[in-house]
């Protein structure tokens, strides 16, 4: 905040409250709002009907509001002649135009400038989540590859809400999507899965993950990508799916501290084009991840971010043939001093059942 001449930081809805307090607070009406000043105390304004949900910490001093009193004047008294506010990205339009008119005065950005880098780069306790949560999809993944998840003659929708029962009996507090794609419609990258009935002879790929609370009650996320082959794939789709391994094996190695996002990018990229298949790959490598699925770094061209220590994100390029097929391969990495970490370990190859 001091370097981006912030005096206050204000949070409500999204990801970047519970990542400092502890508590996500639902998308109500209600405000709730954190207000942290750069000099001073931080305060977490709630309706005094969600307090009870509160679990109160040291770092911050808890304010409820009744039904009577107006929220947004009781932020603006916190926040007082703050000349430079930054607020947070996910935050509703109706306070943040509530908020502008009570303090005329002040200039706004977002709050993302600051959250967003210090979420990035994860410490050890929030790489140990994220290895746990990463973990229990692998076990679901290697499932799915052994034949034990039942496919032809399913309707997708039905795979989806099996891989999501999964899902939670791994220990994930929620699902947060459960794509399953097959045939054509594995072509389309975030396919919706629905009453297509899944057959012998094609390619299902299946992209799923959830959140998993740590110690703390702050969740993780998890998220991987595997696809089977129902038969003999035939030999254009075998070498659809052997470049995309090279690609994306290659682009995990390239993971280092020190590289660039989009370096890593060009890794996976590169291959793929080479080989002939680049009008096929149409987005990014990868994203971020942590208490949201997706988050900085990402990595894709044009973003010069130099990898660090604790950097934790998605390498997941794909090969995408409209109205014929589309492969995707995705793990979690984090990047360390040692070298990239992965934490997905499930079977790369294309598993044929």
């Amino acid at each position: 905040m001091t370097d981006l001449e912030l005096d206050a930081v204000l949070l409500s809805v999204g990801p970047d409250l519970p990542y400092l307090t502890g508590y996500e607070a639902m998308p109500l009406e209600r405000l709730t709002m954190l207000v942290v000043p750069r000099d001073g105390d931080a305060t977490l304004v709630v309706p005094r009907l969600e307090a009870p949900r509160v679990v109160e910490r040291p770092e911050f001093a808890l304010l409820p509001w009744g039904e009577v009193e107006d929220p947004v004047s009781i932020v603006a008294g916190l926040v007082g002649g703050a000349g430079r506010v930054a607020i947070g990205d996910r935050t509703w339009a109706r306070f943040v135009v509530d908020l502008q008119s009570a303090l005329p005065a002040t200039a706004w950005s977002k709050a993302s400038e600051v959250l967003g880098p210090l979420r990035a780069r994860k410490d050890p306790a929030e790489v140990a989540a994220l290895r746990r949560a990463g973990a229990a999809v692998d076990r679901i993944a290697a499932e799915l590859q052994a034949g034990e998840i039942e496919l032809v003659g399913r309707t997708e929708a039905q795979v989806s809400a099996e891989l999501g029962r999964r899902i939670l009996a791994e220990g994930h507090h929620r699902v947060n999507f459960a794509i399953v794609a097959a045939g054509a419609n594995a072509a389309s990258p975030h396919h919706e899965p629905g009453d297509r009935v899944i057959r012998e002879g094609e390619v299902v790929l299946c992209d799923f993950g959830g959140t998993m609370l740590d110690d703390d009650g702050i969740g993780y996320c998890s998220d991987i990508t595997r696809c089977v082959h129902l038969g003999e794939p035939g030999p254009d789709v075998a070498d659809a799916y052997a470049v995309l391994l090279e690609a994306q094996q290659a682009a995990v190695a390239a993971a280092t501290v020190g590289a660039s996002c989009e370096e890593v990018d060009a890794t996976a990229r590169r291959i793929i084009t080479d080989a002939g298949w680049g009008e096929q790959f149409i987005h990014r490598t990868g994203h971020g991840i942590g208490i949201e699925e997706h988050e900085d770094p990402y990595i894709v061209s044009g973003n010069a971010t130099a990898l660090e220590p604790g950097h934790a994100f998605s390498i997941e390029p794909g090969i995408y043939v409209d109205g014929r097929f589309g492969f995707r391969l995705e793990d979690i990495v984090v990047a360390a001093d040692a070298g990239p970490d992965p934490l997905n370990n499930a079977d790369h190859d294309l598993a044929l059942l």
